[in-house]
C-alpha cells in the first residue's frame, strides 16, 4: 500500500513525501520584485510545516511587460543573491524548493508604464486588459528570458522550476484557441499553439541541462467557450514527456472560465477533489510523474485516491495559507480535514493571507 509519506524521487531530486505546495501567489515582494523579510517568514513557515516540496509564487522572469503587484522577479542577474536567502530558509527544513518561472501577459493591472502582451490582440475577459499582439521578435525575446531566468534559478540553488502554462498566463493565453487567433506558426492548432510552450521549454532545457528538473504546470482545459480542451492537453503533455519534461502539475480554468470552473473553486462536500479526474487520465497517457491539485483538503480522500489512480503527488494552495502546519499535523495523527473553508478571499492582489487566520 502506497503511503503519503513515502519518500519518491521526480527526476534526479528526492522527496521526503507527496505532499506538495502548489505554487501560491503572495503578494509581498517589492515594486522591482525583490523578495523581503516578511516572504522570507512565509517559506520558512512553509518548510517548518513539513510539506515536502514548495513551488514558489509566480515569478517573472521579464521586465518588458507589466508586473504584477507584488510578484517575485528574477529577470536579472542582481536577484540570484536575493533568492539564496528563501533557498536556505526551506532546506535549512529538509524541504526542496522549486521556482515557478512565468509571464504575466494580461493578467494584471495597467499602470500605463510598459505594454501588456499576449499572442493576439483580445481583451482579457477577466481582467479586461487589451494587450499589443506580440511580435515573432518578441516571442523568442520572451523564450530567452524563462531559459536565462530558468538558468539563475539553477545558479541560486532552486532544486528546479515550474514553468507556469496554466490559468490564462502568457504560454496558457496561446494554448487557448479564444485569446489566441494568429495565423502564423504560433496559431490554429494545437500543435501551432503549443509552440511558444514547446520552444519555451526547450530554450530552458538546453540553459539548464538535462538532469535539472524541469516541470511544467498546465490546464487540463480552460473551461470556457473556444477554450482549450482536455484531448489538446493531452497532446501537449504527451510531447513535452518527449522533450524530456520531468513531472507535469495538471490544473484547470482562469478567470475567464465559466462560473465556479475557474482554478479557485468552492469546495463540495463528497466531491473528489476537482482536478483528480483529469489528472488521473493525463497520467494513463504519460511515463511521468503526475501532480493532482485543487480542492485537496482530506487527507483520508487522497489516501484512497493514492492507491486506487496512478497519481503521485498532490498539491495544496489555500490549505497551507491557512495552516501553514497541515502536514506535520497529518504525519502526527490528527487527520482532521484542513481547516480551509475555500472561501477564496486570501487570493486577488494584494498580500495573500488567510482572513479567518484559522492556524
Amino acid at each position: 500500500m502506497k503511503s503519503l509519506f513515502d519518500q519518491t524521487q521526480i527526476g534526479p531530486l528526492k522527496l521526503k513525501n507527496r505532499f506538495i505546495r502548489s505554487a501560491t501567489y503572495e503578494g509581498m515582494a517589492d515594486e522591482k520584485g525583490n523578495i523581503n523579510d516578511e516572504l522570507f517568514k512565509v517559506y520558512e513557515d512553509l518548510a517548518k510545516g513539513g510539506v515536502g516540496t514548495i513551488i514558489t509564487g509566480i515569478t517573472s522572469v521579464t521586465d518588458l511587460e507589466e508586473f504584477i503587484p507584488g510578484q517575485m522577479g528574477i529577470y536579472n542577474d542582481s536577484f540570484i543573491d536575493n533568492h539564496k536567502k528563501i533557498i536556505e530558509v526551506t532546506h535549512k527544513h529538509n524541504t526542496n524548493i522549486i521556482l515557478q518561472l512565468g509571464a504575466a501577459g494580461t493578467q494584471t493591472i495597467r499602470n500605463e508604464e510598459k505594454v501588456i502582451l499576449g499572442p493576439s490582440n483580445i481583451t482579457d475577459l477577466g481582467y479586461k486588459n487589451t494587450p499589443k499582439e506580440m511580435t515573432l521578435e518578441e516571442i523568442v525575446s520572451i523564450q530567452i528570458d524563462f531559459a536565462n531566468a530558468a538558468l539563475r534559478a539553477k545558479k541560486a540553488g532552486y532544486d528546479g522550476i515550474q514553468i507556469h502554462a496554466a490559468h490564462g498566463y502568457l504560454l496558457s493565453k496561446f494554448l487557448t484557441p479564444y485569446y489566441n487567433r494568429r495565423t502564423d506558426e504560433y496559431g490554429g492548432s494545437i500543435e501551432n499553439r503549443s509552440r511558444m510552450l514547446i520552444e519555451t521549454y526547450k530554450k530552458i532545457r538546453d540553459k539548464v541541462g538535462k538532469d535539472y528538473p524541469v516541470l511544467v504546470k498546465i490546464n487540463c482545459e480552460d473551461f470556457m467557450d473556444q477554450g482549450m480542451t482536455f484531448e489538446e492537453c493531452k497532446y501537449v503533455c504527451k510531447k513535452l514527456e518527449k522533450l524530456g519534461i520531468d513531472a507535469v502539475e495538471i490544473s484547470g480554468g482562469s478567470l475567464s472560465s465559466r462560473p465556479n470552473e475557474s482554478y479557485s473553486r468552492k469546495i463540495v462536500k463528497g466531491q473528489a477533489p476537482y482536478y483528480t479526474f483529469y489528472a488521473e487520465r493525463i497520467k494513463e497517457e504519460v511515463n511521468i510523474p503526475v501532480i493532482s491539485v485543487g480542492g485537496i483538503r482530506d487527507i483520508s480522500a487522497l489516501t484512497k485516491i493514492l492507491n486506487e489512480s496512478s497519481i503521485d503527488y498532490f498539491a495544496l494552495s489555500r490549505p497551507l495559507v491557512c495552516e501553514s502546519d497541515l502536514i506535520n499535523r497529518w504525519s502526527e495523527g490528527n487527520t482532521e480535514p484542513s481547516k480551509c473553508i475555500s472561501c477564496g478571499k486570501c487570493s486577488g492582489f494584494g498580500k495573500t493571507i488567510c482572513v479567518f487566520n484559522r492556524k
